[in-house]
């Protein structure tokens, strides 16, 4: 397959949705509404037995965009016994992050990891994660609220000089919540630089100055419309991508 790319718009690439034990693949159009309204081009990738057969396209990608997923990262994968609290997986998106996460360290392309991405992106450099954070931590807020939606369900401390800080115009925001799990050691090469009032990380940063990496555990993208910080997290993912594309 020869891939043949035109115009200044960057590409990014978002794998699919899937459920566990279901067959059916999807994706929420709040991911590529948010890329189009930051002046990218969303291309999505289905989630396929041999990620192997989107190679040419993957390397033609200027940005990544790991979306949300209704499932739990294997366990197997950080190298953890699974825990009854541990939710059912879905190898196939996975396998698939995994893959993109291979193309897009060694391009050095982009990285903007959301909720189940920020995990895997954490796991795939060799982190770990709490598998269910009412069992695991003492006396923790919500994080699994349905109802947030794209609204604010609780208070983040952003760390001081980080690009998060500039992105919300300060050192406290309020996030969209809808997660049990989250990441407990960060990787190689990723710094928390965000944290709920319990302790539990919100946001990871690669520590490479090469290589931008941002992981955020709410979501961003069903916020764009209405909050500012949405908005320019996004923009500033897709600048990043428009300069390593250029």
């Amino acid at each position: 397959m020869t891939m043949a790319k035109t115009g200044a718009a960057p590409w990014i690439g978002m794998p699919v949705q899937m459920d566990p034990d279901d067959d059916r693949q999807y994706l929420s159009r709040h991911y590529p509404d948010a890329i189009a309204a930051s002046g990218g081009i969303p291309v999505m990738i289905p989630l396929l037995d041999s990620p192997d057969f989107i190679r040419d396209l993957a390397e033609h990608l200027d940005g990544i965009l790991l979306t949300g997923n209704k499932s739990d990262l294997d366990p197997a994968r950080y190298r953890v016994s699974r825990l009854n609290a541990c939710g059912p997986t879905q190898p196939l998106r996975d396998s698939m992050d995994f893959f993109l996460l291979e193309t897009a360290m060694k391009r050095e392309i982009p990285i903007l990891a959301i909720c189940f991405g920020i995990q895997s992106l954490n796991v795939f450099l060799g982190g770990t994660l709490i598998q269910d954070i009412p069992t695991a931590i003492s006396n923790p807020i919500q994080h699994n609220d349905p109802d947030s939606m794209g609204f604010p369900s609780h208070k983040i401390r952003i760390s001081s000089g980080s690009v998060l800080e500039a992105l919300a115009g300060g050192l406290d925001s309020a996030v969209n919540s809808t997660h049990h799990q989250s990441i407990e050691r960060p990787g190689a090469g990723l710094e928390a630089i965000a944290h709920a009032p319990d302790g539990v990380i919100e946001s990871i940063f690669g520590t490479n100055q090469r290589h931008w990496i941002l992981g955020v555990q709410w979501h961003p993208e069903k916020s764009y419309g209405c909050d500012d910080f949405s908005q320019h997290l996004f923009k500033c993912f897709l600048a990043r991508c428009r300069a390593c594309g250029g």
